[in-house]
């Protein structure tokens, strides 16, 4: 709106005399504005510089129109003053979609975002993810500056991606930020309890008020995390897209026990 407002302000005022203008220019500038930007490559007059440089704001000029200009920043602004929180956890993109590792400490999060790296897919934070909601329905996270493409592996230290990702994976193996689509909780594999084998119920955890589907995944000896973690992505993808493939089975089940009961005497 300030960008709006002042490119009216800029352009009436070129109607005015000098000294008008010098008095406008000098009321806007001095309300402790953060920058002035002039959009469509306009370029600022001598009597603006001098008043910016007086009051110390940053002026830039730039080629974008002033509605794609403005667009722009309110999506950053949104990004960068959203509500944020940090939890305990490993963010990957498998597919498109952006999988949230969750569990307790030691039992194997990295070491399935390795393996996935290794299969082709990107990493975007490991140990600690940033979290913030920029509308009601999406979740965005991100690695804090520290630790950010960087990945430990317990018992050789910490590693850097980067050069790992360029010298044997390739530039394409890390990434900035993700939309967080769906929330796998690895667990240690309990005998006594029973585990949702068909999944016609989804599950969900809340962050920030918002609420993302969860899967929890039982860890035992032999289990391969990332090949599961990549049908678990492809999976949520195609809900995404109308096809639940768990409802599929249960509707074909379905039809085959009713077949039965109406010709009990024909064999399978």
């Amino acid at each position: 709106i300030l960008l709006s407002g002042f490119r009216m302000l800029y352009v009436l005022s070129m109607q005015l005399n000098e000294e008008e203008r010098r008095f406008k220019y000098e009321r806007f500038i001095s309300s402790k504005i953060p920058c002035v930007i002039f959009s469509t490559m306009t370029r600022p007059s001598q009597d603006m510089i001098d008043l910016a440089v007086k009051y110390n704001v940053p002026t830039f000029v730039t080629e974008r129109t002033t509605s794609s200009l403005m667009a722009e920043i309110i999506r950053w602004l949104g990004v960068q003053l959203a509500p944020c929180i940090s939890i305990h956890g490993v963010l990957v993109d498998v597919y498109g979609e952006g999988i949230l590792i969750t569990g307790e400490s030691g039992i194997g999060k990295s070491e399935a975002a390795l393996e996935l790296i290794k299969r082709g897919h990107r990493l975007v934070s490991d140990d600690v993810v940033e979290i913030r909601k920029v509308s009601d329905v999406t979740l965005v996270g991100s690695a804090p500056d520290i630790t950010r493409h960087f990945i430990e592996l317990r018992g050789t230290g910490s590693k850097r991606e980067p050069p790992l990702a360029q010298d044997s994976f390739g530039v394409e193996s890390v990434k900035d930020t993700q939309s967080i689509d769906l929330v796998i909780k690895l667990e240690e594999w309990d005998r006594d309890k029973e585990y949702d084998r068909l999944g016609l119920h989804e599950e969900y955890t809340e962050y920030l008020g918002n609420k993302v589907v969860c899967h929890s995944l039982p860890i035992r000896p032999g289990r391969n995390l990332a090949i599961i973690v990549e049908a678990a992505a492809v999976n949520h993808r195609q809900k995404k897209m109308g096809y639940n493939a768990a409802e599929a089975l249960y509707k074909r089940v379905q039809a085959n026990l009713a077949k039965k009961r109406e010709n009990p005497d024909d064999e399978e």
